[in-house]
């Protein structure tokens, strides 16, 4: 009850000075700062999501209207808190209004780091595909020919070849692995 009566006398002082005095003022923050700062910010912490720069500058901002409306407050401390933590909460309403309408602010990436498709990537790979595809035998390699790249059927590609559909697909089978083979040896498949 002593702490009470300590906060009620020193508010009912800073309520006592002359509005006009630059020195009430400086004094007023001062003391809104020191008795309510900590206990807002732990208390718009919770409401901020525990963002402690949003939260800090929310304590500001409701502070700097306590200030601007010093001649209007009542400066019992338990009414000025529940008016402290009413402007707070309203702060923080307005911002989550504001940043859910306006789109999230990023920089804009600099213009060196900027990727400009060129088809080089495309090309190396291709580079890469064909360097592993003339290491394989010449039977795997007309078997994923006419498969893969003139985008025929097995029994198209038996036809082409003049063999069973049931050996193209076991050679496919087996000139798939080594492609992949081939391919791991450089770095290029997993």
């Amino acid at each position: 009850m002593a702490v009470r009566r300590q906060l009620d006398s020193r508010f009912v002082r800073l309520d006592s000075y002359d509005y006009d005095d630059p020195d009430r003022e400086e004094l007023l923050i001062r003391e809104l700062y020191r008795e309510f700062g900590g206990p807002l910010l732990r208390q718009v912490r919770k409401t901020t999501g525990n963002d402690l720069q949003w939260a800090e500058d929310v304590v500001q901002e409701t502070l700097v209207r306590a200030w601007r409306n010093s001649a209007k407050l009542t400066w019992e401390p338990h009414l000025l808190w529940a008016w402290l933590l009413t402007v707070a909460r309203r702060i923080v309403i307005d911002g989550r209004r504001r940043r859910g309408v306006r789109p999230r602010e990023v920089e804009a990436p600099e213009e060196d780091s900027l990727a400009v498709p060129d088809g080089a990537d495309r090309t190396l790979a291709a580079i890469v595909v064909a360097d592993a595809l003339r290491n394989l035998s010449a039977q795997h390699r007309e078997v994923i020919e006419e498969t893969y790249l003139r985008d025929r059927t097995v029994s198209q590609a038996a036809e082409v070849l003049g063999i069973p559909p049931g050996t193209v697909k076991s050679r496919l089978f087996y000139a798939l692995r080594a492609l992949r083979t081939a391919l791991k040896e450089r770095g290029v498949a997993s």
